[in-house]
């Protein structure tokens, strides 16, 4: 606001960011803006560059992004992106969606970074296993348990690995149940995956699926044993892994529940334990 119009400021900085110019365009009013941004795109693309995307931040950005991307189309210029921000988060993006809002990226920072719905994250440690070693490190595990009064803040007992089943056809993955397990059990995992929550919910696997194991050591001995992934290698894993879940799965309103849960060998330690710990006898 420092220059007598919207359409100067604009054009002024389409001199210095030639090569990266995205104009914000609801400072005064966002129709207006994106007229004025088409005249500064007309003025870079004469200087051989092109107008790489405006910003909206403010209205109703379902309408004005309709509108924004007609604008724009019928004075040539289908390439150039539209941004929306505005104290987004996954709610309004969906709801966004749904409205047909011509958005080609989504420029979310305040609810990214402050867990608005939820600003303080519990975590609480609990003893699984314990052994004792001898010179040679090496001994048996014995299970820990931690009771309460709440099922489900009792813990499970293990060294415990987390393995996710799933099926493939032609490279696409379809993830079917993760099941937790003790990697140091004596006896081979089964596949039958427990509800923690009500030892009668139970989900059988079929003999021969397919599986990935989930948790990678990153510390052995006090040294550190893991190579963190490149930022793109990251997004790229979590993109490939979101695949294999049903869409029912990951919708935000009354999602579809993915079978979670315990090995039946290491389900019915479990429950050994807490019959033990309250001075019952296993039947």
């Amino acid at each position: 606001m420092s220059y007598d119009s919207e359409a100067q400021s604009f054009a002024a900085y389409a001199n210095a960011m030639p090569n990266n110019c995205v104009f914000l365009v609801d400072t005064y009013d966002t129709l207006s803006g994106v007229k004025h941004a088409i005249e500064a795109g007309r003025n870079l693309r004469a200087q051989g560059h092109e107008l790489l995307g405006i910003r909206l931040d403010s209205g109703d950005l379902a309408y004005l992004s309709s509108e924004a991307r007609r604008m724009l189309d019928e004075a040539g210029f289908p390439d150039t992106k539209i941004i929306a921000s505005n104290d987004l988060d996954e709610d309004v993006i969906e709801s966004l969606i749904d409205q047909g809002a011509a958005v080609d990226i989504w420029g979310v920072g305040t609810k990214l970074i402050t867990a608005a719905d939820q600003p303080a994250l519990g975590g609480v440690y609990k003893l699984a296993c314990v052994r004792d070693v001898d010179k040679a490190g090496n001994g048996p595990w014995q299970y820990r348990i931690k009771l309460s009064e709440q099922v489900i803040k009792i813990s499970t007992p293990g060294v415990q690995q987390v393995r996710r089943f799933y099926t493939e056809e032609r490279g696409v993955r379809t993830y079917l149940a993760d099941m937790v397990y003790d990697e140091e059990s004596t006896c081979p995992p089964e596949n039958m995956v427990v509800d923690p929550l009500d030892f009668t919910r139970r989900k059988a696997i079929a003999k021969g699926t397919k599986y990935e194991e989930l948790l990678k050591p990153i510390f052995r001995g006090g040294q550190l044993v893991y190579k963190s992934p490149g930022l793109e290698a990251a997004r790229k894993y979590r993109e490939d892994r979101l695949k294999g879940f049903h869409k029912g799965i990951l919708r935000l309103l009354n999602p579809h529940q993915y079978p979670v849960g315990i090995e039946a060998g290491l389900s019915k330690a479990k429950l050994a334990l807490i019959m033990k710990e309250r001075g019952f006898e296993k039947d």
